[in-house]
């Protein structure tokens, strides 16, 4: 098992990782678990997958994304920075992220998982970007995975605003594929004043509610419904 550990460590792909991550683990057994998923875990009849590591990474993922718009987003009210947090660590942003630190390239999937195209899957590359910072988290401390996490909260900081314009040409393509009729979006109530006006707004979907947003313009409201539809759905494909 030792041996098996040590040739895993200092395997050139893992090495890399490490470098992109900027931490290298002192328990090596920490991290060949966050890459294992449990189809590879099954197959194998091991013990252990990175599903506990994706529990405890999404914790402490919330919790550094949390304190760092805090500090860096002093005079938004908590309903803004929810929606900010909400943005920073949904599944197709910590996708984003694991595509490019390979984390797709070098995970231990089972044979089924793999023909089904598993190192593509937004669900599943999100998890696994968590369950690694779980590992950082119990190999170093929250300062080691806040120092791991940091860039990519840097990286997307401003990305939230501009990103949302293509929330509903997203959707659109998501219900199609689904063979849906196109989203409709109702316009529930508007408040404040004139020269600060905010609309909410409702995205159905297939006959239901599927989401809400609101925002300073009727079409930023229907951008934010829709993102939240979109990540809503991504949860529901990960369950």
């Amino acid at each position: 098992m030792l041996r098996a550990l040590r040739k895993f460590f200092r395997s050139a792909p893992i090495d890399a990782l490490q470098r992109r991550l900027g931490y290298h683990f002192k328990d090596p057994s920490l991290l060949e678990k966050s890459l294992t998923h449990r189809s590879f875990a099954n197959e194998r009849d091991l013990d252990e997958n990175y599903e506990r590591l994706e529990f405890l990474g999404d914790t402490v993922v919330g919790l550094i994304t949390a304190e760092w718009l805090y500090r860096h987003h002093p005079d938004l009210a908590e309903g803004d920075l929810s929606k900010l947090k909400g943005y920073t660590v949904s599944e197709p942003v910590l996708a984003r992220h694991a595509e490019r630190l390979g984390l797709g390239e070098i995970l231990r999937l089972g044979v089924g998982e793999e023909r089904s195209g598993g190192r593509r899957k937004r669900s599943l590359l999100a998890d696994s970007l968590e369950a690694v910072l779980g590992a950082v988290f119990l190999d170093g401390g929250l300062a080691a995975a806040r120092r791991v996490f940091l860039p990519f909260l840097e990286e997307v900081s401003e990305a939230p605003e501009s990103d949302l314009h293509d929330a509903k040409t997203e959707l659109q393509e998501l219900v199609q594929g689904e063979g849906w009729a196109l989203p409709e979006y109702r316009h529930i109530a508007e408040e404040g004043p004139d020269h600060r006006k905010r609309f909410h707004v409702e995205c159905w979907v297939a006959g239901r509610r599927a989401g809400a947003g609101e925002g300073g313009t009727k079409k930023e409201a229907e951008q934010r419904a829709a993102r939240a539809v979109v990540e809503n759905l991504g949860k529901q494909d990960s369950s």
